[in-house]
């Protein structure tokens, strides 16, 4: 069958290339693929920044951004023929840590867990795939045409449970939220705010392309000024960071209220160095009680909790998060940015 595949490390060997049929297990679901989502991790991948082959093989089918239709499933595995699934991304170590022990794999302490897609395990981005059923999740049949942003969703559902996690330190009844990053984790991020019913303000640096229509169409207001100017008139009792911009990050921490919670949800590229008076920030997060923390990957309940999300957002507005559908022979091409790109989809099954 045809898999988008790599040589993890070398830049330039991303190709559609014939891979095996994967095997047929009696506790396994047998899935066709009908989606997957590109995002900057697989372009990193794509570039020879990282990414692990399984075991005993040279490439890697990568996608982890899953959407699938299950074609076979075995008895009691709570699934049936039909059945709109996600793939959850990682898996938990072989001799599980605490914290993945107890289903938490998110928050792995050893950093021996695998990861479909990126990480010692093939991906979904395949004609089809197989899952363990206590790895896979049903989607409301309703989100055929977008199911494939559930992944990102659950980048962001984590982010908001950290959030409120941390808040709940003490009396905490957030009003307003900063996102910095119109791209799709930081409209996704936007989206959960505003079903919190928050007063939600993103950020971002475009004037035109669909990324204002999208904040304004979800009830949240858009800016384009700077961070600093735009603290001026909003103090956001959280901030969910996405874009992973050094500069940004700095002020984002520095632009909240009291009692101010910010979540970093991008990773930052090494080697450029900014200039930080240290003795502020510290003050700042020490006198107000400010929190700065990170949020990576996500587990299984996140996956069901953005998967409620997801049945419960304007399936319009959805659709609109998804700029560019391209055909899995055509894949390449999903990796060269378009000006207008929000999220770019492969379609498997054309």
């Amino acid at each position: 069958m045809r898999a988008l595949t790599v040589i993890p490390g070398q830049a330039g060997s991303l190709a559609v290339t014939e891979v095996a049929d994967p095997p047929v297990s009696d506790g396994l679901l047998l899935v066709d693929g009908l989606a997957v989502g590109v995002c900057g991790t697989d372009r990193e991948i794509a570039g020879g920044e990282y990414g692990e082959a399984p075991e005993g093989a040279d490439r890697l089918v990568i996608g982890h951004e899953s959407l699938g239709r299950v074609r076979q499933a075995p008895d009691g595995s709570g699934f049936d023929a039909g059945d709109l699934v996600v793939g959850v991304v990682r898996r938990p170590d072989p001799v599980p840590c605490g914290a993945c022990a107890r289903g938490q794999f998110d928050m792995c302490r050893n950093g021996r867990y695998t990861e479909r897609g990126i990480k010692g395990l093939d991906g979904y981005a395949s004609r089809r795939w197989t899952v363990e059923p206590d790895y896979a999740v049903r989607l409301d049949p309703a989100l055929q045409d977008v199911g494939v942003l559930l992944e990102p969703t659950t980048v962001v559902a984590k982010a908001w449970e950290q959030v409120y996690a941390v808040g709940r330190r003490s009396w905490f009844e957030p009003r307003t939220a900063l996102v910095t990053g119109a791209g799709p984790i930081g409209l996704l991020a936007a989206m959960l705010g505003v079903q919190r019913g928050l007063d939600v303000h993103v950020l971002d640096r475009v004037t035109d392309g669909p990324k204002p229509d999208l904040v304004t169409d979800l009830g949240a207001t858009y800016h384009t000024e700077s961070l600093t100017t735009l603290a001026e008139h909003v103090e956001p009792d959280v901030v969910i960071e996405a874009t992973g911009a050094g500069s940004l990050v700095l002020d984002a921490i520095a632009a909240t209220g009291t009692y101010g919670i910010t979540c970093l949800t991008s990773v930052t590229s090494p080697g450029r160095r900014l200039r930080l008076d240290l003795g502020a920030v510290n003050r700042e997060l020490v006198l107000e009680n400010d929190a700065v923390v990170g949020s990576v990957n996500a587990n299984l309940q996140h996956y069901r909790d953005a998967a409620e999300a997801l049945a419960a957002a304007d399936l319009p507005w959805l659709r609109g998060l998804i700029s560019r559908r391209v055909r899995l022979e055509d894949a390449a091409d999903a990796f060269t940015p378009h000006d207008d790109d929000v999220k770019v989809v492969i379609d498997l099954a054309t």
